[in-house]
């Protein structure tokens, strides 16, 4: 029988959480890295077991890490066993938490400063990895979406990393300003039928795409109404929100979590709503059965909600909460897989065999 594991990303640690595919009992494990910022944490398709999570800290910094056996044990990529892993101050030590700008001409155009929220030039300066995206048939390859806005590749499991430098140099990237949260590299997405093509978007600079794996970028944010993109906020109670995700098997039927405002990171009317679509944006229905509908004032980011590929289509998501909740049967029926965890950051869901 299939399984399921979601790797949750949390304030304080990452959670796994599994169960077999009636998904009604669930495994609680960690937290993991007890404490710190997780950012992300994501499964690789080419290696189910291999796990790469981004951990993060105000104090100590940025530190990869890596699990070889589905969240059971950890180790920084690069760094030899026994070896320590932090310096005498704390700080990371190896070079799999290293991530360098590349300013060297023949990579790119150097590129020393963006705009600042004031307009003002600002050195670019590395601050945390938000996304982390395995390649979809190599289980050594990995990309990092980080702060400030750039695309990193590893091709060694996470050991060392190199700025796909074409992205920030391809021509905007010094008029680039943050947005509330900062500018940073939040979303990548790989095209299954073309290894060449990604996507990528950033906080405030928008979206791009490359068709030559990261050596030249192209912008894809002309607005809503576009060749790119159309609006399909119809006749969803607000047109702002963080999370998106498609269905397993119907590539018509998406599903978002509506918040009040762009100042107001909170439900409508303070009712936890998910919202689907079956006509891939044109008509949404709300989606509330075993979710609070009075006095929920969570949020839901961006990286919060996955789906899985069973047959009976899961959807998960978490909250600022700290509930993670599953729906079984596409959305029509909610429950949660578990309370009380610190502010969920990130979900993602593997199906295992």
């Amino acid at each position: 029988m299939s399984k399921v594991r979601v790797l949750v990303g949390t304030r304080k640690g990452a959670f796994v959480l599994t169960a077999d595919a009636k998904r009604e009992q669930w495994d609680i494990s960690g937290p993991h890295f007890a404490g710190w910022e997780i950012y992300h944490v994501k499964g690789s398709p080419a290696d189910p077991d291999r796990l790469f999570a981004s951990q993060c800290s105000s104090w100590f910094g940025q530190i990869i890490q890596r699990s070889d056996d589905g969240g059971n044990t950890w180790h920084q990529p690069g760094t030899p066993s026994g070896e320590p892993t932090t310096a005498p101050d704390g700080t990371p030590k190896g070079e799999s938490n290293n991530f360098v700008y590349d300013s060297s001409p023949e990579t790119g155009k150097p590129l020393t400063t963006h705009q600042w929220y004031d307009g003002t030039p600002r050195p670019w300066e590395f601050k945390r990895v938000w996304h982390l995206e395995p390649s979809l048939n190599d289980p050594d390859v990995i990309y990092a979406g980080v702060e400030d806005a750039a695309l990193f590749r590893s091709v060694n499991g996470g050991q060392t990393w190199h700025e796909l430098a074409g992205l920030r140099g391809h021509g905007t990237g010094s008029a680039w300003q943050p947005g509330a949260g900062g500018m940073c590299l939040h979303t990548i997405l790989l095209d299954p039928s073309n290894a060449n093509r990604m996507f990528i978007a950033i906080s405030a600079a928008g979206a791009f795409r490359t068709d030559d794996a990261g050596k030249t970028w192209q912008p894809i944010n002309r607005g809503l109404h576009s060749l790119y993109m159309r609006e399909i906020s119809g006749n969803l109670p607000t047109d702002f929100g963080f999370p998106i995700d498609v269905h397993a098997h119907e590539a018509e039927t998406i599903y978002v979590v509506p918040i009040k405002s762009d100042s107001e990171h909170f439900p409508p009317d303070g009712k936890l709503r998910v919202y689907r679509s079956r006509t891939g944006g044109n008509e949404w229905e709300a989606l509330t059965k075993g979710l609070p509908q009075s006095d929920c004032y969570v949020n839901v980011l961006r990286d919060a909600m996955a789906v899985d590929s069973l047959d009976s289509c899961g959807i998960y998501f978490g909250t600022t909460g700290g509930q993670v909740y599953a729906s079984a049967d596409a959305g029509d029926n909610w429950a949660p897989i578990v309370r009380d965890l610190p502010p969920v950051l990130s979900v993602e869901v593997q199906t295992l065999p």
